[in-house]
């Protein structure tokens, strides 16, 4: 059901919203406590449009497709990112295209464009596979026929391989591990961060500056070596995306990316390019193992398309069941679930009010995506919902990845990623949950996980019945 938007005459009226007292701290506490379910008791309690007083601001709460992409499209020349974030993730990611406003961030995603085009990804096929295999192999102890797996483990040790070799045509074990755990530290560190006014000293000894501290310098580390080797190794011949990004040069002005930038671009496509998709994978095994009829049907069709062949780029197609599946779990659980903020640097009109010069704009992925007036059973598994023929979606209601100009440009990597890893598990394994698993309740640390991990009992399948004999 798409939801018809016909703009009102604007007017200088504010929408509704939560009482201001104490300077908006109630609402800031509540926030802090459970982002999720503040934010959709706010569209439930006040509309698809939404204004609170926080402190000095005043921040505006965005509900219905439509209104995402008034803001984010029709008004895009208008926004720029939440200067609050961007000092949080400012401190990882450097000035990377996550990052940057303007110029800066105009020539940077022009460039880095090149480097993420579909054909480019297709490119990194081969490495994908390479690294599924030994995790996904090794899941099931070898002369058995079951294991219960962590499935947090298993696909945080296939997306980091993924990264390492597509990024640096490198892998060491002991890098992955700890590049792992260093990751989720500074994802739950930024969440923490976000709901203060200021980034206290990281040498203060204050709880959790330590691990932050390690974890800053094990991943600039980890990086900064890979990229010295490669310019030690001077023309030897790559394929991989460190090459890539050495190698671009501006259109316009023929100039390359500067040390700096090609360092800050490495750390997002290390850490943004394995955290989302390990995150939509684990939520995607879980829901799977949650409805057997649909990993049944998954199965028989990666058996039918590929025939116990690897599967490829151009298979993407032909297996849409398979992805049909992978977007409804990112549909339920988006990676990105919050946390999507503009700042206006000019009045705009949106929903018929005019927003004034200043406001924050909140997006949120999780309201959106389990609108009822969009989705029927919002809250249920269903993916022939994107099924070819499926009655069409508002534009802008699934956004996992975005919209706008801002939209992630790693999408196509990611989506390849997720399609050929899903597929190299059906091949090998069946899988459900194990008696007594209690349900998932989503947390949000800048992506959105389970609490206490996915565990799962998988099975093997017999190389014949994988290869449809």
């Amino acid at each position: 059901m798409e939801l018809t938007h016909v703009p009102p005459k604007a007017t200088d009226a504010f929408p509704p919203g939560p009482p201001h007292r104490w300077w908006g701290l109630p609402l800031l506490r509540a926030m802090r406590a459970d982002y999720l379910g503040f934010t959709a008791g706010l569209q439930q309690a006040h509309g698809d449009l939404t204004r609170m007083r926080l402190v000095k601001e005043q921040a505006y709460d965005l509900f219905t497709a439509d209104l995402v992409r008034e803001a984010l499209v029709d008004h895009a020349d208008a926004l720029v990112r939440w200067q609050r974030g961007i000092e949080v993730f400012e401190q990882v990611f450097g000035q990377s295209v996550l990052v940057t406003e303007g110029e800066t961030w105009q020539r940077q995603r022009r460039m880095l464009h090149a480097a993420f085009t579909p054909r480019r990804v297709a490119g990194y096929a081969a490495l994908m596979r390479e690294a599924a295999h030994g995790a996904l192999d090794a899941a099931v102890p070898p002369g058995e026929r079951e294991a219960l797996v962590d499935m947090d483990a298993l696909w945080t040790r296939v997306a980091m391989d993924v990264i390492l070799r597509t990024l640096f045509s490198s892998r060491v074990e002991a890098d992955a591990r700890d590049a792992a755990a260093a990751v989720q530290v500074l994802s739950e560190t930024a969440m923490r961060e976000m709901f203060w006014p200021v980034t206290l000293p990281d040498w203060l000894p204050l709880p959790g500056k330590a691990a932050k501290r390690q974890a800053l310098r094990l991943l600039k580390g980890l990086v900064g070596h890979h990229i010295e080797a490669r310019r030690r190794e001077g023309d030897t011949p790559r394929e991989d995306l460190l090459a890539h990004l050495l190698a671009l040069r501006d259109e316009a002005t023929g100039a390359s990316l500067s040390e700096a930038e090609v360092f800050d671009q490495c750390m997002v496509s290390f850490q943004a390019g394995h955290e989302t998709s390990a995150t939509a994978l684990l939520w995607w095994s879980r829901l799977m193992a949650e409805d057997a009829a649909a990993l049944q049907r998954a199965l028989a069709e990666v058996d039918t398309v590929l025939a116990g062949r690897e599967p490829r780029p151009e298979d993407l197609p032909t297996l849409p069941w398979l992805g049909a599946t992978l977007k409804e779990a990112m549909r339920l659980y988006p990676p990105v679930a919050a946390i999507m903020t503009r700042r206006t640097t000019r009045e705009i009109t949106l929903g018929g009010h005019r927003i004034p010069r200043g406001a924050l704009l909140r997006i949120t992925p999780w309201v959106l995506q389990r609108d009822p007036r969009v989705w029927e059973a919002p809250g249920e598994f269903r993916p022939e919902r994107f099924m070819p023929g499926a009655p069409p979606l508002p534009r802008g209601a699934w956004m996992p990845f975005g919209t706008g100009p801002r939209v992630c440009i790693g999408q196509h990597f990611a989506t390849l990623e997720m399609t050929l890893v899903a597929a190299m598990l059906l091949q090998r394994y069946t899988w459900r949950l194990p008696a007594g698993a209690l349900p998932a309740q989503p947390v949000l640390n800048v992506t959105l996980r389970p609490r206490g991990g996915v565990r799962l009992l998988l099975s093997r399948r017999s190389a014949a019945v994988a290869a449809g004999r």
